[in-house]
C-alpha cells in the first residue's frame, strides 16, 4: 500500500505542473482567439461605437485592481508599505511605455497601409522578438529552433490569405485597394522591433527581480493606467463620454485581455517570451475557427496550411 501511494505521490508531482500549464497555454489561445471576434460583434453600422482607447485604459485598470487584489490576499498589505528602491519600481515603466506605444503605433499604421498588408507584415515581430531574445537574454536558439520560428512566421502569412469572407469582397474593392508606403513600412519595422522588445524587456525584470509577481504586475499596471489613461486623455476629441457605447462584447474583451495579461505575465515569469509567440499564433487559428462558427467567415482548403505548419514548427520547436 505505501508503494502505491508512493507511485500516486510522484505521478501527480509530475503532472500535475504539466496540466496547469497546458491548461493556461489553452486558456490563451481561447482568448487570444476570441479577441477579433469580439470586437467585430461589438461594432455597430461597420464601426466602432466607443473610443478604443478608453478601452485599454478599462483593461489596464481590471489588470491593476486584480494584481492588487491578489497582492493583499497572498502577501498582506505590508507588501504595499515595504517598497523597494525607486529605481527597481521605475523600470517597470519602461514596458508601460511600450506597450502603449505599440497600442498606437496600430492605429497610426491604418493611415499608411491596408488591413491585410497590416496582418501579413506584423508577422515580421515574430522575427524581431527571436532576435532579441537571443541578443538581450544572451539564450542561444538550435538551428532547428531557429527554423521553427521561421515556420511560424511563414504560417502566419499563409493565414492571412487561407481565409476568405464573400461578404466583404465588394467592400474590399470600393474601399480598399492593396496599398502600402515608405513611411508605413517604416512603422512596421519600429512596430515589430517594439513589439519584441516590450516582451523581452518584461521578461528580464519579471525574473531578475526576486519580488512576489503580484507585487511586479502592482508597479507594471500602475504605470500603464497612468500613461495609457494620459494618452487617452490627450487624444480624446469626440464628444462621446468614457464608457459611452459598451456593451457586452465591449465588457467581454476587457475581462478577456485583462485575464490574459496576467496569465502572460506567469508565461513570461516561468517560461519565455518564445511561448508568446506560439501562443499568438495558435490564435490565429483559433480565431479563424470561431469567425467562421459565430460570424460565418468561409475557409478555405489552404487553412490546413497554416494549421500543419503551427503544429510542425511546436513540434520542432519544443522536442
Amino acid at each position: 500500500m505505501i508503494v502505491i501511494h508512493n507511485e500516486r505521490t510522484r505521478y501527480r508531482r509530475r503532472w500535475l505542473p504539466r496540466f496547469k500549464w497546458g491548461a493556461l497555454l489553452c486558456a490563451m489561445v481561447l482568448i487570444y482567439g476570441s479577441h477579433a471576434p469580439l470586437i467585430a460583434l461589438s461594432k455597430v453600422e461597420g464601426r466602432l461605437p466607443y473610443d478604443p482607447s478608453s478601452c485599454v485604459v478599462m483593461i489596464e485598470l481590471a489588470k491593476l485592481l486584480v494584481s492588487l487584489a491578489t497582492l493583499v490576499t497572498t502577501e498582506g498589505t505590508w507588501a504595499l508599505l515595504a517598497l523597494p528602491s525607486p529605481y527597481l519600481v521605475a523600470a517597470y515603466a519602461v514596458p508601460a511605455t511600450l506597450y502603449a506605444l505599440n497600442n498606437n503605433l496600430v492605429v497610426l499604421m491604418q493611415a499608411y497601409m491596408d488591413p491585410s498588408s497590416f496582418q501579413v507584415l506584423s508577422n515580421l515581430k515574430i522575427a524581431t522578438t527571436a532576435m532579441l531574445y537571443s541578443l538581450c537574454l544572451g539564450r542561444k536558439l538550435r538551428w532547428s529552433q531557429v527554423f521553427s520560428l521561421g515556420l511560424l512566421m511563414v504560417a502566419g502569412v499563409c493565414h492571412s490569405y487561407s481565409i476568405f469572407d464573400p461578404a466583404d469582397v465588394d467592400s474590399a474593392q470600393r474601399e480598399a485597394q492593396l496599398h502600402i508606403t515608405a513611411w508605413g513600412l517604416f512603422l512596421m519595422l519600429v512596430y515589430c522591433c517594439v513589439s519584441g522588445l516590450a516582451a523581452v524587456y518584461t521578461e528580464k525584470i519579471l525574473k531578475s527581480q526576486k519580488l512576489p509577481l503580484s507585487l511586479q504586475n502592482f508597479y507594471l499596471y500602475v504605470f500603464g493606467v497612468l500613461i495609457n489613461g494620459l494618452a487617452s486623455f490627450s487624444a480624446l476629441t469626440s464628444d462621446k463620454s468614457f464608457l459611452e457605447g459598451y456593451s457586452w462584447s465591449v465588457w467581454a474583451i476587457v475581462a478577456g485581455q485583462a485575464v490574459n495579461g496576467l496569465l502572460m505575465s506567469v508565461v513570461l515569469k516561468h517560461g519565455s517570451g518564445i511561448t508568446r509567440l506560439f501562443i499568438i499564433s495558435c490564435s490565429m487559428l483559433v480565431n479563424a475557427l470561431i469567425s467562421w462558427a459565430i460570424l460565418g467567415l468561409q475557409l478555405t482548403f489552404f487553412f490546413l496550411i497554416p494549421l500543419c505548419m503551427v503544429a510542425l514548427a511546436t513540434f520542432l520547436y519544443y522536442t
